[in-house]
């Protein structure tokens, strides 16, 4: 008796069908939800939560892997999957703050994180998240002008994600993230943009083009600075230059005139030194008065000539001496060798 319950145990359950055993739905639609029999040993696949009910009330939530109910009073009301969901959101009209009427549509990502409010807060989760979107997109795109949404785009799809997980909270869905996917607008409003882009884009053309023309101007005049900064310090450094051999050419010929003068005293305070400097000034005498008598309307008569004749006399008895010193000291150096 032992041994045949088992084969009964095994009979009847190799009479159900097979495909009753892993009849799962994996959409979120609750009118086309095919649910899973119960078959005593049930095989929940990974990513499903399945729903019992005991008698018509909630019972548990069974999780992926083997799971044992009782036959007819046990029954599977809901199958929820809890992979991310892609939902197709349908075209639909929206009015920007500026009045423009535009047509949307996008794709709506959302995951069920808790299979009991999913199946017991709402009735069709699928119909419900699409109607939360589609108003949600409304409301957001209405409280923004044309141009923000085109350049916003990014911050309005996330405005409208905080809004659909703010809302579908009690439904045990989450929103992971909404992309518009087109954007439709009247073709008055199309054609008005492209001349706005058209006329923006030739004013950064000629922008552009004042710009090149400014710099190039700017360039010219600053190339004529500098060049008259170079030139004019080239010709300050060239008169400082000029001035600054001057001052030396001043300098080195007062050292000379010091010098002969050092040597002219040194001469002087000897006896020859003496006369030779009385011939000197002879000589300069006699060239000025040969240069004044050159003048036909010239004529110049010293009041007393003695002293003319001294000077004279004076000067061409020093030449003798001088002219007699070489061949005497010349004498003197032969003697000595």
């Amino acid at each position: 008796m032992l041994s045949s319950k088992p084969r009964v145990l095994i009979s009847a359950l190799t009479a159900l069908p097979f495909t009753g055993l892993f009849s799962t739905q994996r959409s979120l639609s609750y009118t086309s939800r095919r649910l899973a029999s119960n078959t005593v040993l049930n095989f929940v696949p990974q990513q499903e939560a399945w729903v019992i009910e005991r008698m018509g009330r909630y019972l548990k939530t069974l999780q992926p892997g083997l799971n044992i109910l009782l036959p007819i009073i046990d029954s599977v009301k809901y199958v929820q999957p809890l992979k991310e969901i892609a939902m197709e959101i349908p075209e639909q009209s929206a009015i920007t703050l500026d009045n423009v009427q535009l047509t949307l549509d996008g794709v709506l990502y959302v995951r069920i994180i808790d299979p009991y409010k999913a199946s017991y807060g709402v009735e069709d989760p699928e119909f419900a998240v699409k109607q939360l979107a589609q108003t949600t997109m409304r409301s957001e795109v209405g409280k923004i002008i044309l141009d923000t949404v085109f350049k916003e785009r990014e911050v309005l799809n996330i405005a409208i994600v905080e809004a659909i997980n703010k809302a579908a909270e009690p439904w045990g869905i989450v929103c992971l993230r909404y992309e518009i996917r087109d954007m439709k607008m009247p073709q008055k409003i199309q054609e008005a943009m492209q001349m706005q882009v058209e006329a923006e884009r030739k004013k950064r053309a000629a922008i552009l083009e004042s710009e090149g023309h400014r710099d190039a101007a700017i360039n010219i005049a600053e190339g004529e600075k500098q060049t008259c900064i170079l030139a004019s310090e080239a010709k300050m450094q060239e008169q400082i230059n000029a001035a600054n051999g001057i001052a030396k050419a001043i300098l080195l010929e007062a050292e000379a005139r010091q010098k002969a003068l050092n040597h002219i005293s040194k001469a002087l305070n000897e006896e020859k030194g003496r006369d030779a400097a009385n011939l000197l000034v002879a000589e300069k005498s006699v060239k000025a008065f040969e240069k004044l008598a050159k003048e036909n309307n010239t004529l110049i008569m010293p009041a007393d000539l003695s002293p003319i004749n001294s000077l004279l006399i004076q000067a061409m008895s020093v030449y003798k001496q001088l002219s007699d010193t070489p061949q005497s000291s010349n004498v003197e150096i032969k003697q000595k060798k």
